[in-house]
């Protein structure tokens, strides 16, 4: 192998998803069709598909931090995401990881709340997460109900979206992206907030049985374009643009329709 066929290396802080739509492994496709070489830290083993969320068993917090120090200690890691960290005590093990082994660039997918609105972290985890993970993260990822969380106030328009993508980015001083893809219309917004400048991204919406693993895929293509130094906007637009093209070739398995995130084209 010639010394010049190098890549750039990122790290998944996810939860394994039994049904393979979400969680570590869409982070890991996404990586991959970025051109990013993929490695992972598991925090949490589940038993789901895409539409039921039957167990979920937390790994170890020194496990985990065992996990993302021996990544770090062997690949120079350009950026990190963080995807369901399940408790208090395995986000505060993020972030004494993410400082003691000098992550460049961490984006923080806040997974709080599924989009059908399941509560997926730990009651007392989430104070830990905005008071201490966010403020080491360089851009944070929530759906509507996580950005309702993070703001204190409803969502039910592209407004309030910009508004909560102000709040939460002023608040936190960290660039969010707010994913408005569960209000209703025929365009999606999905809109970014970062030191003082707003976008807005409409794309039409992709009328699809499942969305399982949106979220996941389209906050692991941005970590991987932005380990590849693409600007904050610019990663935001080709990420979005992946995932629409993903919900455009979802292709059906039994009586699933998951994305098609090996064919999906990230438009660069």
């Amino acid at each position: 192998m010639s010394q010049n066929n190098t890549a750039v290396a990122a790290l998944t802080i996810a939860c394994s998803d039994s049904g393979g739509g979400a969680g570590l492994q869409a982070d890991l496709m996404s990586f991959s069709a970025m051109g990013v070489f993929g490695t992972c830290a598991v925090t949490a083993i589940t038993a789901r598909s895409p539409t039921e969320v039957r167990t979920v068993v937390p790994l170890l917090p020194e496990l985990v931090l065992d996990q993302i120090r021996m990544v770090c200690e062997s690949f120079p890691i350009a950026a990190a995401k963080t995807g369901l960290l399940y408790s208090a005590d395995i986000i505060r093990a993020v972030v004494d990881a993410d400082i003691s082994q000098g992550i460049p660039i961490l984006v923080v997918d806040p997974i709080m709340v599924s989009r059908t609105g399941v509560r997926l972290l730990q009651a007392d985890a989430i104070e830990i997460l905005c008071n201490e993970l966010l403020h080491e993260a360089r851009v944070v990822t929530p759906n509507l109900h996580e950005a309702e969380i993070l703001c204190g106030h409803t969502i039910s328009s592209l407004e309030d979206l910009q508004r909560a993508a102000r709040e939460i980015g002023e608040k936190y001083d960290v660039a969010c992206v707010v994913k408005g893809g569960i209000l209703p219309g025929e365009e999606v917004y999905d809109v970014l907030y970062d030191e003082g400048e707003e976008y807005v991204f409409p794309v039409p919406r992709i009328h699809v049985a499942e969305k399982h693993g949106a979220g996941c895929a389209f906050s692991g293509a941005l970590t991987a374009l932005l380990a590849r130094g693409e600007l904050i906007c610019d990663a935001v637009r080709t990420a979005q643009s992946f995932v629409t093209d993903a919900l455009n070739r979802a292709y059906r398995i039994g009586p699933h329709t998951p994305l098609n995130l090996r064919d999906a084209r990230p438009g660069l």
